[in-house]
């Protein structure tokens, strides 16, 4: 069919998405991401003449590129619309290279979402390639290429083959084994608390012990807790200090990447990799009923807050519609944040009226989950604050003071559409000053304090964003990349360093202290982004980085001492040859291995034992072991004689109901024991939620 224009995105999905709303003119077709990159099997950097990188077409392209360059031929003209961000514009620099066009002319088109609107807007205003957009890109990539391709073979030939080392992994693993070396220091340290239940006309309320003789509480010990419950001698406490306030609490701004992220892990316990793949199913298009596919959000690879006038009116519009005037906010003018590709919006939905409710049955049940918490972020943003009126009063005997606090939702504002935790209402009585109220059980408690928890992947980007290490598009795969190279193990959705991870860490801190300084690479970062702004020259930049680095990596060549990683006895013998069995490091952990390698090639997963004789034989021992989609379960050691496996941890009791062996079950707010049967269930102990 012939056409004029060809538009050339980076998507096929957003290729079919496009296609539906222009006209017979135009042909859209994808590059699926880059054409051209560095070679893989060497540096590709002329280091002598100005940092130039070698970029080669990437092999399995061949085909593609003779495609889109027969398909340019035939258009009178053509626009490259590749994403709006930083690679984006490297990508569409590179396909103008590979079909001849002129960067200088308007063959650029942009679009922060997938509308027909929005896309025939930025068809009707193409623009010259920004060079300044795509030398920061081309900086970020040879930079990361000449810390990579140096690091990691070093760490080949001193520790062992298959591991990599990089600008923003380096820092991130620092940060997890700095984390885990103030846990391994921590010493906890003894306090108690005293909880109180009080009565007033017939409401009972709570008060926590809070001074003691004019005095901030401080009770260190038993003795401490003997000589508070001393000042006590009757039920009857005094109301002071009774103080009432209204308190305004104002809605979060929209998402952004990371933003977004932390939020999905917390709420939807989301990994990284998996929010990144859903939001970019929800931006490049998904088909609702009969029509057209439409981009259900903006980009999601931004960290700007921003929102377009009209997205503002839409959300104005639904809000006053839906719920009135009085749940309207005002929203002042977002400040561009450091590094921010501002030329994006923060993450919301393309529509207002395009409610959760009104595609569910569109969507899949995560793209369900995702969108509804990025539609109700954004209208949240736009909304009043929510009002709550407060109250707090001390109840005071001779020198021991109770605090009770009080508070009442008045007015939900951006609540009504966003939830968020602890926000339900604690009412108390209403309390005078210089009344009496009676105690009716003051229970103390003993405590410990914790150490620093662990980084969730959550806390972790958040941790990188707040030291400037990173960008958005950075953290999802920095992370897998730990993962993938066994540095890091998730444990209970938690970051934990390994043997290997340590290794790694401990002989770049020791010869390259700058790699993972995190102000050193937040610094870096910045001059990286006035690249963007042509406030700086790229390659100034790279060679101020790149020169003290080589002495370095000269220095650690010769003083850098070989680690060899050496097998740990296993304690038994191999089934097959007879031979000792050993504990070897793999690229996934730890594993059992015949030590007559090559000769026996016979392995063995390694078990972790729970405690518990497995319920079904009486014979075996109760193992942890994970499936093939990672996700750990239960089993026997006897299997496959004994079949028994179970997705909850068994523990080693019965229910007193049913005599069915009870089990571990992982929820919001903790963990608890329950009966499978649900004959039996204990309290909630509380610790890290994770969804089974």
């Amino acid at each position: 069919m012939a056409y004029k224009y060809l538009v050339i995105v980076e998507s096929p999905t957003k290729a079919k998405t496009i296609d539906k709303y222009l006209g017979r003119n135009y042909r859209v077709v994808a590059s699926k991401g880059h054409l051209r990159d560095l070679p893989k099997s060497r540096m590709g950097i002329d280091i002598e003449n100005d940092y130039e990188p070698d970029y080669i077409n990437i092999r399995g392209k061949g085909p593609l590129i003779k495609e889109l360059r027969k398909d340019a031929k035939k258009a009178e003209k053509v626009f490259l619309a590749s994403d709006p961000d930083r690679e984006g514009e490297a990508i569409a620099f590179h396909l103008a290279h590979i079909l001849g066009l002129n960067p200088e002319d308007p063959i650029r088109v942009t679009y922060n979402e997938v509308t027909k609107e929005a896309v025939k807007e930025a068809i009707a205003n193409p623009r010259p390639i920004n060079m300044d957009l795509v030398d920061a890109q081309q900086a970020r990539r040879v930079l990361d290429r000449l810390v990579g391709y140096n690091l990691s073979p070093m760490l080949w030939k001193k520790v062992k083959k298959g591991l990599s080392a990089g600008r923003v992994q380096s820092v991130a693993l620092h940060m997890i084994i700095n984390r885990e070396n103030e846990i391994r220091a921590f010493k906890p340290e003894e306090y108690w608390t005293v909880e109180g239940s009080f009565i007033k006309e017939r409401k009972t309320f709570k008060a926590n012990a809070s001074k003691f003789k004019g005095k901030k509480l401080d009770l260190k010990n038993e003795a401490d807790v003997k000589a508070f419950m001393a000042e006590i001698k009757t039920q009857d406490f005094t109301v002071e200090n009774v103080t009432e306030k209204e308190r305004k609490r104002n809605p979060q701004k929209p998402f952004t990447t990371s933003s977004m992220q932390q939020e999905a892990a917390k709420k939807l316990n989301f990994r990284t990799r998996k929010t990144m793949m859903v939001a970019q199913q929800l931006y490049e298009g998904i088909k609702l009923g009969s029509g057209a596919p439409v981009g259900l959000i903006t980009y999601m690879r931004t960290d700007s807050t921003r929102i377009s006038d009209s997205a503002k009116a839409g959300a104005k519009a639904y809000i006053t519609n839906t719920y009135g005037k009085e749940y309207l906010g005002y929203q002042p003018a977002s400040k561009k944040a450091q590094g921010s590709q501002d030329a994006h919006e923060a993450i919301r939905p393309s529509s207002a009226d395009r409610t959760p409710d009104a595609v569910k049955d569109y969507l899949s049940r995560d793209q369900f989950r995702l969108y509804s918490l990025i539609w109700s972020r954004f209208m949240a943003s736009q909304m009043a604050p929510a009002i709550y009126d407060t109250v707090s009063a001390d109840l005071v005997q001779n020198q021991a003071t109770f605090r009770a606090n009080g508070s009442k939702i008045k007015f939900e504002g951006y609540q009504k559409v966003y939830t968020e935790a602890n926000n339900k209402d604690n009412i108390l009585p209403e309390l005078v000053n210089g009344e009496t109220v009676k105690s009716k059980d003051l229970e103390p408690s003993q405590h410990f304090t914790q150490p620093p928890a662990r980084y969730t992947e959550a806390s972790l980007i958040k941790k990188l964003e707040e030291d400037g290490v990173g960008r958005p598009s950075t953290y999802s795969p920095t992370i897998e990349t730990l993962i993938k190279r066994y540095y890091v193990k998730l444990e209970a959705k938690r970051f934990e360093p390994t043997e290997l991870g340590e290794i790694v860490d401990k002989m770049i801190a020791e010869f390259f202290p700058e790699i993972v300084d995190t102000s050193f690479t937040a610094d870096l970062e910045k001059e990286l982004d006035e690249i963007e702004t042509d406030q700086k020259e790229w390659v100034e930049v790279i060679d101020a980085f790149f020169k003290p680095f080589h002495k370095e990596l000269e220095k650690a060549e010769v003083e850098m001492e070989k680690i060899e990683i050496k097998d740990e006895p296993a304690g038994f013998k191999c089934p097959v040859d007879g031979g000792e069995m050993v504990i070897k490091m793999g690229r996934f952990g730890k594993f059992y291995a015949c030590a007559n390698f090559p000769d026996c090639r016979h392995t063995e997963a390694i078990v972790k034992e729970i405690g518990v004789t497995c319920p079904k034989c009486h014979e075996g021992q109760v193992v942890e072991r994970k499936s093939k989609k990672n996700r750990i379960f239960y089993g026997c050691s006897r299997y496959p004689d004994c079949d028994f496996t179970d997705w909850n941890k068994p523990v080693a009791r019965a229910c007193p109901k049913c005599d069915h062996y009870l089990v571990e079950k992982k929820i919001r707010g903790g963990k608890q024991i329950v009966c499978p049967n649900g004959d039996y269930e204990e309290d909630v102990q509380k610790g890290e939620a994770v969804e089974a």
